[in-house]
């Protein structure tokens, strides 16, 4: 997915180092990512739900916090309040950038954070949360024999991750007047809670916690097997497929571009990248798809593959068929499905063929019909799917003409 690296101006009036992770195609909605305490936008965890949410149309703007990463600032003095300003930042950036945010996402204290920044983003309408804490004192637990020494002479400096940061007073004063439960009584967003069950670092019970205090629409989704920092890359592709889903839910689509100059009964074709062959499908003035190879074949299997659409054309005109006969003449048809599958044999007794006809398409049709059906319907049923228009056109022997447009 194609990445942009870009900076916005944070709470306090710093650069903040971020990238926005955007979709190979139409944007369908836009959200932020909130990473955990003293991590950056570049954790594996953070880079990969990004990407995988890019993939399913979602752009999602990362970012380093304040005195993190490659952000400017001072790490020194910030604290949780600040943190869910930064957040606002961002999201009034994608705001003046046309992508206003419909969705939060948040890791560790980032789940916190977006919960407690959510109220003041306006038209959000989802927030997703990933082994968020209930109470964000509940980071102050990394600073062990540290505690008295901050609380004695203001700061002190303490190691996380092999990486030395200075803690002070106020951090953990603002963390201790923090409560999330106002916020999430007055979230105004759909919720989504996911939580691994062995998380070591941030116990399950917060996710309780959170999810007791929110207000309906929420959701709850264990992550088993997975760790607090979501270091394996199939439990983040797994938490983002989620998100995805569950959003949709909830986000209002961004309008696909017009496709008006596109006149009825016209089937327009255009290459969306010369580098790859996705193609951009528009059927008349209403309808949009996408066309593409898999990725073994060169494609970035953004759709289906040619064959794939001829196959879904005779599936679909196959169904179609059978229950425009079912209706006519009253049988008690309840469901039909078509499953097509196509390949290429090599013709029979062909030696006198020219190269181009040794090969034959094959299109293998099984037909499923439900009912409470005689052996004399369910045959009926089956003869009719010869009948299917499609069917006939590929039987048939069909004039294709080519013109170079003008």
């Amino acid at each position: 997915m194609p990445t942009e690296r870009i900076e916005f101006k944070g709470h306090s009036g710093d650069m903040l180092a971020a990238r926005l992770d955007l979709p190979d195609g139409p944007v369908r909605t836009s959200a932020v990512f909130a990473h955990c305490f003293t991590c950056s936008k570049d954790l594996h965890a953070a880079r990969r739900i990004a990407g995988r949410l890019a993939a399913q149309g979602i752009a999602v703007l990362r970012f380093d916090f304040t005195g993190l990463g490659h952000s400017g600032g001072e790490f020194a003095n910030t604290h949780f309040s600040s943190n869910v300003a930064d957040l606002v930042c961002a999201a009034d950036y994608l705001a003046e950038r046309g992508m206003a945010p419909q969705l939060l996402v948040g890791h560790s204290l980032g789940g916190s954070a977006v919960i407690a920044a959510a109220s003041r983003i306006k038209g959000l309408r989802a927030v997703a949360t990933i082994g968020a804490p209930f109470d964000p004192s509940h980071v102050s637990n990394n600073f062990g024999a540290k505690l008295d020494e901050i609380a004695e002479r203001g700061a002190a400096t303490v190691t996380l991750s092999g990486r030395e940061f200075t803690i002070r007073k106020a951090f953990l004063d603002d963390i201790a007047g923090t409560a999330l439960g106002p916020s999430l009584a007055h979230l105004g967003a759909a919720l989504l809670v996911m939580h691994a069950p062995r998380d070591e670092t941030v116990g399950i019970d917060n996710a309780s916690e959170i999810f007791r205090a929110a207000r309906h629409p929420k959701s709850f989704v264990t992550l088993d097997g997975a760790d607090h920092l979501i270091t394996r890359e199939k439990d983040a592709i797994y938490a983002a497929d989620i998100i995805a889903t569950w959003s949709a839910r909830y986000v209002e689509p961004r309008p696909l571009p017009e496709a008006a100059e596109v006149p009825e009964g016209v089937v327009r074709v255009s290459e969306h990248d010369p580098g790859g062959f996705r193609q951009d499908v528009a059927l008349g003035p209403r309808h949009r798809m996408l066309a593409d190879e898999p990725v073994a074949a060169g494609g970035t299997d953004t759709g289906p593959n040619p064959y794939e659409f001829l196959s879904a054309g005779l599936g679909a005109c196959t169904a179609m068929t059978i229950r425009l006969y079912a209706r006519r003449k009253g049988i008690p048809l309840t469901h039909v499905s078509v499953d097509v599958s196509h390949d290429r044999d090599h013709v029979k007794d062909c030696e006198d063929c020219e190269e181009s006809k040794t090969m034959v398409d094959v299109f293998t049709r099984v037909v499923e019909v439900q009912g409470e059906l005689t052996g004399e319907q369910r045959a009926s049923l089956l003869r009719i799917a010869d009948m299917c228009p499609v069917h006939r056109t590929l039987k048939a022997a069909s004039v294709i003409r080519t013109e170079l447009k003008s």
